[in-house]
This record gives C-alpha cells, structure tokens and sequence, in this order.
C-alpha cells in the first residue's frame, strides 16, 4: 500500500483543498443567496470566483516549479530560507481580506437592494472611471473585481505550500506512490466544498450569512495567528541556521524565550500532519503557541469585536462613536450638531417642535 499511495501525501493535499473549498463554497453560496435575482450580476461575480482560482493555481504553479527547478537543478533551496516570511505574509493578508469581506455579508441580508445597485455601479461604472484621477480609477477596479482577490491569494498561498510540502516528503518516496494520494486528496477537498455549498444553498439567508461569517471569521483569526507565528517561526529558523520543523517536536523545535506552551505531539506539519494539519489548515492550531501568535489572535477578535459594536452604533445612531451627529439645517445643508445640550444627537422630534414654534411665532406677529 505505500507504494502506491503515500499517506502524508495525502493529508497534505487534502489540507490545504479543504482550506480552499470552504473559501470558495462560502463565496458562492452568498452570491446564489444574495444576488440570484440578477442572472448577469451573479454569472459576472461566480467568473470572478473561478479566475480568481485559476490565476492562483497558474501563478503557485509558475512559483512552485520554479523553486523546485533550482532546488533539484541548481542545487539551490531559496524557498525554504524565505517559505515562513511568504506564509506569514499571506496568511495575514488573506485574514484581512475575510475580515473585511465577513463584515459585509453580515449586512447584505438587509442592504440587499442597495449591495445589487453598488455592484451594478462598479460594473457599469468604465466612463466614469476613465476621466477620473488614477487613484480613483484603481479603487473602481479593486471594487469592480472585488471577488477575484480572495480566491486568488487563498490558492496562491494553498497551492504553493502544498506543491514544497509534497516536493519535500516525496524525496523518500517512491515515484508512483505520488500521483494517487494527490487525486483522491484533491477529490475529498473538493467533496467537503460541494457539501459545504449544498447546504449553505438550502439554509434560509439570514442564517446561512450568520453561520458562514461566523465560520469564516474562525478561519481569519486561525491565519492572522498562524502568519505571526510563522514570521516568528522564520526568525527562529534564521538563529538556529536551519528548517526548525526538521527537528521535530520537541526541544529545539521552537524559541523557548517566545513560547507560551508547547506539546511535543500534535504537530500539523510532520508526515502531513494527519488531523491535526487539517485542524491547523481551518483554525490556525499549532502545537507550540507563541507570545505573537496567542497576543494576535487575541488581538484580531478584539478589533473584531469593538468594529462590530461601532457599526451596530452608527446604524442605530447615524453615526461613528465619539463623532459629532450631523443635522440639516432649512437651507438642506449638514452642520454639525455638536453645539446642541444632547451631547450632539440629532433628534428629529426635538426640531420638529422648534419648527412648529417658529412658524407659530411668525402668524402671531403677523395678525
């Protein structure tokens, strides 16, 4: 059975499909969800979805043969020196893209109307961008291909780590025990996508938006952590002059001075890393937690946390906390309200009445 197919080699691909399908399974429910009413809309954003994946599978391929090529060819391992920095780096921005992304969807259910005619904007929006400054004509493009981001930098990063992993741990193996653990891991990510997509099809919106943001903001706190750590990682791997994860999992596998706690058992990233990879893949677990990575993860559910309660203020106030409230005088322009004895609120009731008051004033003077 190893001959032909390499457990490890299995687990590694699974991993990181598994992190890929829920990405983009997520994506496309909410876009079936949301904006099945517009055919053109939806077919436009699932395009982006799909480019976005196959752009990120072409450029990890381009990246990950060419590493390859200069490790085999030229004797030359540029990718393991700098792998943890590339990790951390798009661990981060990927988390940060899901953030921002997690917030919104959490308000498409009752801004639906107004989400279809800004998406409508962004597409039809080519004469207006042309004489604009070029600043604005990039924030229109990021806009407009706003769906093609995160599956590209997901892939990317999946893809490229999966092709080293299966480099490195295929240099034992025979060649033909390869191929098969790569299809049937690819074929089981992909399942768990379908699964995932099916069922966020047949939830009712509110809560399949409730559940998958939640889910999705899981998975960004698990990578904003697990880019630190591997920053941290990459720092340790420079003292000691080698790939730490060589060592194992005990001592000299990590920064003690850092660490908060370690187990030498658990590691997601030893012979693929069974389920412990695939638990490191959804919710960023590593078997040595570091001052970074445990401060950051805390970190991101704090801002996290404080964002949503000042949106929650801004909806029920009409504006940011510690903000001035802005009013409309008679003349239909907005001043600021910060002078008035309501510690800046506007109340409409409150200038109604001073209205009916004025115009009282003025019949009386008149008769």
């Amino acid at each position: 059975m190893p001959d032909v197919f390499a457990v490890p080699i299995f687990f590694i691909v699974f991993r990181e499909c598994v992190e890929v399908s829920i990405i983009v399974s997520l994506l496309l429910s909410w876009q079936k969800q949301t904006l099945g009413s517009d055919p053109a809309i939806n077919k436009k954003l699932r395009r982006q979805v799909w480019y976005g994946c196959l752009a990120g599978l072409l450029v990890c391929f381009i990246v990950g043969g060419g590493m390859i090529g200069s490790f085999y060819g030229l004797h030359i391992d540029k990718w393991g020196a700098t792998e943890p920095y590339w990790e951390g780096v798009f661990s981060i921005v990927a988390s940060i893209i899901i953030a921002a992304m997690g917030a919104a969807l959490l308000r498409v259910s009752k801004l639906q109307a107004k989400w279809q005619a800004k998406i409508h904007a962004s597409f039809d929006a080519k004469d207006a961008t042309k004489a604009s400054s070029k600043w604005e004509r990039v924030k229109a493009w990021t806009r407009k291909y706003f769906m093609f981001w995160l599956p590209f930098v997901t892939v990317l990063r999946e893809g490229a780590e999966a092709i080293i992993f299966i480099a490195g741990v295929g240099l034992g193996l025979p060649g033909r025990s390869i191929p098969l653990p790569v299809v049937v891991g690819l074929a089981a990510g992909a399942v768990v996508g379908v699964i995932l997509y099916k069922g966020g099809n047949f939830a009712p919106v509110h809560i399949f938006l409730i559940v998958s943001t939640c889910f999705l903001y899981l998975v960004a706190a698990g990578l904003f952590s697990k880019g630190v750590w591997f920053l941290e990682s990459g720092a340790w791997n420079k003292i000691i002059g080698g790939d730490a994860a060589e060592t194992g999992s005990g001592p000299g596998s990590y920064d003690i001075r850092q660490s908060v706690w370690h187990v030498n058992c658990c590691n997601p990233y030893i012979n693929g890393g069974g389920g412990w990879g695939i638990f490191n893949a959804i919710l960023g677990w590593q078997n040595s937690a570091t001052v970074g990575s445990v401060v950051s993860y805390n970190l991101f559910w704090l801002v996290t946390i404080l964002t949503f309660l000042g949106m929650a203020f801004n909806e029920k106030n009409g504006r940011w906390p510690l903000m001035k409230a802005k009013t409309v005088d008679r003349k239909g322009s907005e001043t600021d309200s910060g002078s008035e004895k309501d510690g800046g609120i506007a109340y409409p009731e409150k200038t109604a009445k001073r209205d009916t008051e004025t115009v009282t004033e003025v019949q009386s003077t008149k008769s």
